[in-house]
């Protein structure tokens, strides 16, 4: 590996190449310290410069330096992530996406952008013409498409359209590949699974295509529950009516609203459960007819009706992984895990797991739609005191049936099902035959016989003496 002369390559074609040392380290992180585990294990990891390409073409003659000089590149939208995505384990390049921000074309139904453009920006240009994206993060103001196509899963939206990566929701993506003489792929169809969600650690995505969906001035609510069960099966009914149309609901096992909610906490007692929604103008008659009927719901704020001495803000940035940012702030104690409860009757696994580990385990579970089917899934808030009781929570969940996402891990498989993803490793094999893009983040690619019986460690690992 020779940076200085890949450096310099760079720079002579006139390349935006950072080399300061502090600004390098601030481009090389993302949001895993939200894991104590990672924070442990990635606090130390730093890129040796950050390349920030204004164009396709740029990419493609990055990726053409990196590979003759064998330096690794480590994609990054906006470090927003919070499973290590971005972290350069290898050191090498920070291939820093964020000046390819162009929003390029809308039309009636879809959208074709770079991936640096910010999801709040891209909602805004679509707003204009009377449409919106179908789901963002909850940190929308500052993450990037690129990023949460790269690395998310869903988010507001996610209770109508599903994942990110159901069918129909991502409608092309323009890549490009880490070889001798970069090749430009438009990707469709089952080929998308290769890419989306993949950590950039087999193309670099340089242009993407989705659907959008009529825009609405979304109304967001609070409502409080004494029992937290009767919460959960009014969302759950809720997000099953065909006639409501609503783009989130979130329900907050107590006292999560009363501890760390600082502006809904006056508003709520220590033992009430609260449930977040935004519904759309017209379905608002619907859902008040539809409330009626759930005696035990308190609503305790209406957007543009409710005369709170200080507004909440925006609804959705108490929800996804934005209850656990609030948390954090409060409690920096607070961790956080990614349960799927599934689509078939996924209340009493819901009560089993807080029966068994409450108040340990604080409920927040996301209403989302799966198969056809309503879903639910936690991100559920743990307060941390090992690493080893962390691992035993982990068990716990899935002895009784629920499926861990795991964020303490900063590789693809252990964050998502534990197996292989044959479609991304064949299209790694293709697109990126040196290994060079994002290493360290694909298990299969360097230890196709892991057992998952532990916490992979990649081997090639930058080691911490090195960055200090």
């Amino acid at each position: 590996m020779s940076i200085p002369a890949a450096i310099a390559a760079l720079q002579d074609k006139g390349i935006e190449v950072d080399i300061n040392p502090s600004s390098v380290k601030a481009k090389s992180r993302d949001f895993f310290w939200y894991s104590p585990v990672l924070k442990d294990r990635l606090d130390h990891v730093i890129a040796d410069f950050v390349a920030t390409p204004k164009s396709e073409a740029e990419v493609i003659e990055i990726l053409r330096v990196c590979h003759a000089e064998d330096v690794p590149v480590t994609t990054r939208g906006t470090g927003t992530g919070n499973y290590g995505q971005a972290m350069p384990l290898a050191g090498g390049c920070v291939l820093h996406l964020n000046k390819m921000n162009a929003v390029k074309d809308i039309q009636a139904g879809r959208v074709i952008c770079e991936p640096g453009v910010l999801l709040k920006d891209l909602d805004a240009a679509c707003n204009e013409t009377g449409q919106e994206i179908r789901m963002y993060s909850s940190t929308w103001a500052t993450a990037t498409i690129g990023g949460f196509i790269a690395g998310g899963s869903g988010g507001i939206g996610s209770v109508r359209w599903g994942s990110l990566r159901d069918p129909g929701n991502i409608i092309r993506l323009r890549v490009v590949t880490m070889e001798a003489d970069p090749r430009t792929l438009e990707i469709t169809g089952h080929d998308l699974h290769r890419v989306s969600h993949a950590y950039g650690t087999n193309g670099i995505i340089t242009e993407i295509e989705i659907p959008l969906a009529p825009a609405y001035d979304w109304i967001g609510i609070f409502l409080a529950f004494e029992d937290f069960e009767e919460a959960l099966r009014y969302s759950h009914a809720l997000a099953s009516c065909d006639g409501i149309l609503i783009k989130l609901a979130t329900i907050f096992e107590a006292p999560i609203a009363k501890d760390y909610f600082q502006r809904v906490a006056p508003h709520v007692d220590q033992g009430d459960a609260v449930v977040a929604l935004m519904v759309a103008p017209h379905a608002m008659p619907g859902w008040e007819t539809f409330t009626s009927d759930y005696p035990g719901a308190r609503v305790i704020y209406v957007q543009g009706q409710s005369d709170w001495p200080r507004d909440p803000g925006p609804v959705f940035e108490y929800g996804w992984n934005h209850t656990t940012l609030r948390a954090l702030k409060v409690d920096p104690s607070i961790t956080y895990l990614q349960i799927a409860y599934g689509n078939e009757d996924p209340i009493p696994l819901i009560m089993k797991v807080k029966e068994r580990l409450s108040p340990e385990v604080l409920q927040h579970v996301e209403v989302t739609r799966s198969n056809g089917k309503v879903a639910m899934g936690g991100l559920t808030l743990v307060k941390f005191t090992s690493e080893e009781r962390l691992d035993e929570i982990v068990a716990i969940h899935e002895e009784m049936g629920a499926m861990n996402f795991n964020p303490h891990r900063y590789t693809l498989e252990e964050g998502g099902r534990q197996s292989v993803d044959e479609r991304q490793l064949e299209f790694k094999r293709e697109a990126d035959p040196k290994g060079l893009l994002n290493p360290g983040k694909m298990i299969t690619w360097d230890d196709p016989d892991w057992s998952y019986d532990r916490m992979y460690a990649w081997p090639g690992l930058q080691p911490k003496s090195a960055a200090e």
